[in-house]
C-alpha cells in the first residue's frame, strides 16, 4: 500500500500530473475531499480559455504573434520586482511557460483531443504603452466544449485507470496533515468524509466517518487557491488595491478554501507573494446560484461606459476588458465596492458574454447550430436570463429613469442625473468621426480592425443616447473573487522549497496552490487564458519529473480506519 506518488486534489493540475504518472506506470494514489462527480474541480466551471502563441487559428484571422511579443507582454504585465527572492523561481517558470505556449502546447493539447473555437478572443488589452500590461494581440483560445471538455480529456483517462486498478482514486478523503520524517514528507493523513449526493459545485458535507494514513515517495499538493475563503482573501488583500471590499461575490465553489496552503506550510513549505491575487471587477450576483454567494463575471466588449459608485467615468486604462487590476484599484480607492456599466441594447447583444461553462451551453455542448444563433438580434440566451432575473440590471427608455433606477438599486442618491448625462453627451460627440481624442473611442475603433472583434465582440460605434440603439441598460458590478497569484514556491521540477530555498524532500506542488508555478508565475497581473494553462503546465512538469524517478526503499505503511 506504499505509493510512488500521492496527488492531493482532483482538479486539472492534479489530473494532468496523474496522467503522466499513469504513462510512467507508477503506483499512484489520488485523493480529493469532494465527491467523484466533482472531478476536475474549478476547471469544469471555466469558459475554457487558453493562452497560446502563433497558432493556426491566429494566423487564419490575420494575427501576427511571436514568442518574443508574448514574452514582452508577460514581463510588462507581471512587473516582477522581487527577483532576488520571491520572484526568482516565478520568473523562471514564466520563461518556461511562454516557451511552452509558443511551442509544444498546441500540439500537445491536440493529442489530448482538445479542439478550439475558430475565433480567438482578445482578453486584457492593456491600454498603456507597448511594454506595459496587456496582450498586444488576441491570444485567448476558447476550447470547443469549454471547461468540461478540458476536464474530460484528462479525467476520462484517470477514471479508466482507476477502474482497471492501475491507480487508486479516493474521493471524500480530506487531508489534514502531511506526514514528515527527518524533514522529508513521507505521506498524508486525514479524515474520510461521509458520502453525499449533491450537484457538482454545491457545498458538500464535512461529516467525518473515519480516518486514513498513506505513505509515498512523493506527495503532490494540487489543491487550488483561496478564492472561496473570503476571510483569507481579505487577510491577504494588498494595500496597493485599497481596502478590501466589504462585499464580494464568489466566483469559485466552497471547496476552494486554501486549507492545504497552511497544512503544507506546517510541513516546511514556503508560501510567497501572498499579496498577489486576481479578482474581477465585473461580477454579477447569480440569479440561479449553485454555490453560496455565487457570482458570474461579465466578459465585456470595449464599448460600455464605466462609472464609479459616485457617477464619475473611469479614466484610461480602466475600460471594459483592458486592465482588471488597475480598475479594481480605482474602484477600491473610491471607498465603495461596486461600480456601474451604462450601455445600450445594441451593445449588450454583441458585447456581453458570461464566464463559465454553464453560461455558454452552445459552446459547452459543441452545438454549431446554437453558436450561429449568436449573430441573431438580441443578447445571448444566458445574458437575456440575467437581464430578466438578475438583481444587478436596470433597464429604461430614458436616461433620467435609468439613473433613478440605479439610485434605487444602490439604496442611495449618489448618482446625479445631469452629471452622468454630461459625461455621456461628451462621449457621444466623439462618435461623429472615425477618430477621436477619447481613448476608449479610439480603442473601440482599433478593436474593430480585428476581424474577430468586428464579427462577434465589438458593436458598431454609436451614441449611447441614440434612441434607435435603446433601451438603455445599467449594470451594477460587484467584486468577484477568483484566483490566487501567489503560493508555494517551487523549482522547475515542481519541488516545494523551504525558507532556506532548498527543496523539501518528497514534497511537490502544481496548479494554483503553487501560484501556477514558482509561487507566482503571473507576477502582479495575468494575461488571461493562463490559469487553466498554468494548471496543465505545472501538472505536466511535475508528473513527467516524478515519472522518471526510481522508487525509494521505504517500509512505511498505509492505514485506513
Amino acid at each position: 500500500m506504499h505509493y510512488d506518488a500521492i496527488v492531493i486534489g482532483a482538479g486539472l493540475a492534479g489530473l494532468t500530473a496523474v496522467c503522466q504518472l499513469i504513462d510512467a506506470q507508477k503506483k499512484v494514489l489520488l485523493v480529493d475531499q469532494e465527491p467523484e462527480n466533482s472531478i476536475g474541480g474549478q476547471a469544469f466551471w471555466s469558459f475554457g480559455g487558453l493562452f497560446l502563441v502563433d497558432t493556426p487559428e491566429q494566423r487564419r484571422l490575420g494575427i501576427k504573434d511571436s514568442k518574443e511579443l508574448a514574452w514582452q507582454d508577460w514581463r510588462g504585465s507581471a512587473g516582477f520586482d522581487r527577483l532576488e527572492d520571491e520572484d526568482y523561481w516565478a520568473y523562471e517558470w514564466a520563461k518556461a511557460y511562454v516557451d511552452f505556449a509558443a511551442g509544444e502546447k498546441y500540439q500537445w493539447l491536440k493529442l489530448q483531443g482538445i479542439q478550439f473555437f475558430p475565433v480567438v478572443g482578445w482578453a486584457e488589452r492593456g491600454g498603456a504603452l507597448a511594454g506595459g500590461h496587456g496582450n498586444s494581440v488576441p491570444r485567448f483560445h476558447i476550447v470547443w466544449g469549454t471547461g468540461p471538455a478540458i476536464v474530460e480529456a484528462f479525467a476520462s483517462k484517470v477514471l479508466q485507470a482507476s477502474e482497471s486498478g492501475l491507480i487508486d482514486y479516493l474521493p471524500r478523503h480530506q487531508v489534514t496533515d502531511l506526514l514528515t520524517e527527518d524533514g522529508a514528507v513521507t505521506g498524508i493523513q486525514g479524515n474520510i468524509l461521509e458520502n453525499c449526493i449533491i450537484r457538482r459545485g454545491e457545498e458538500s458535507s464535512r461529516e467525518v466517518i473515519g480516518t486514513f494514513e498513506y505513505t509515498a515517495d512523493a506527495v503532490v499538493v494540487a489543491s487550488g487557491g483561496i478564492g472561496a475563503n473570503l476571510e483569507l482573501v481579505k487577510e491577504n488583500w494588498p494595500s496597493r488595491l485599497g481596502l478590501p471590499p466589504k462585499n464580494m461575490v464568489s466566483g469559485v465553489p466552497a471547496f476552494v478554501d486554501g486549507k492545504m496552503l497552511e497544512i503544507t506550510e506546517r510541513a516546511g513549505g514556503r508560501i510567497v507573494n501572498r499579496d498577489r491575487m486576481w479578482h474581477y471587477t465585473e461580477g454579477l450576483k447569480n440569479w440561479d446560484p449553485i454555490w453560496k454567494n455565487h457570482g458570474i463575471r461579465i466578459l465585456p466588449g470595449p464599448s460600455s461606459m464605466w462609472f464609479d459608485a459616485r457617477g464619475d467615468r473611469f479614466k484610461a486604462p480602466n475600460f471594459p476588458g483592458f486592465d482588471t487590476l488597475s480598475t479594481l484599484e480605482a474602484i477600491q480607492k473610491t471607498g465603495y465596492d461596486y461600480s456601474w456599466f451604462i450601455l445600450t441594447e445594441k451593445i449588450i447583444e454583441k458585447e456581453f458574454a458570461l464566464s463559465g461553462s454553464e453560461q455558454n451551453m452552445d459552446l459547452t455542448n459543441k452545438s454549431i447550430k446554437d453558436v450561429l444563433k449568436r449573430v441573431l438580434p438580441g443578447p445571448p440566451k444566458a445574458v437575456q436570463a440575467f437581464k430578466e432575473n438578475g438583481e444587478d440590471f436596470v433597464i429604461a427608455d430614458s436616461l433620467k429613469d435609468l439613473v433613478d433606477g440605479m439610485n434605487k438599486l444602490a439604496g442611495n442618491d449618489m448618482l446625479d442625473f445631469m452629471h452622468i448625462k454630461e459625461q455621456i453627451l461628451a462621449r457621444d460627440r466623439e462618435i461623429e468621426n472615425p477618430f477621436s481624442k477619447d481613448a476608449q473611442i479610439n480603442a473601440l475603433h482599433g478593436a474593430r480592425n480585428y476581424i474577430g472583434d468586428k464579427l462577434i465582440r465589438a458593436a458598431s460605434p454609436h451614441k449611447i443616447l441614440d434612441p434607435k440603439a435603446g433601451p438603455l441598460i445599467a449594470v451594477r458590478l460587484n467584486i468577484l473573487t477568483r484566483k490566487t497569484l501567489g503560493g508555494l514556491q517551487t523549482n522547475l521540477n515542481g519541488q516545494v522549497l523551504n525558507d532556506e530555498g532548498n527543496p523539501v524532500q518528497g514534497l511537490f506542488a502544481a496548479g494554483e496552490v503553487s501560484g501556477f508555478g514558482g509561487g507566482g508565475v503571473h507576477g502582479y497581473r495575468s494575461l488571461e487564458g493562463t490559469f487553466l494553462g498554468g494548471c496543465l503546465f505545472t501538472g505536466l512538469k511535475v508528473g513527467k519529473y516524478l515519472g522518471t524517478l526510481k522508487p525509494v526503499p521505504n517500509k512505511a505503511k498505509a492505514i485506513e480506519v
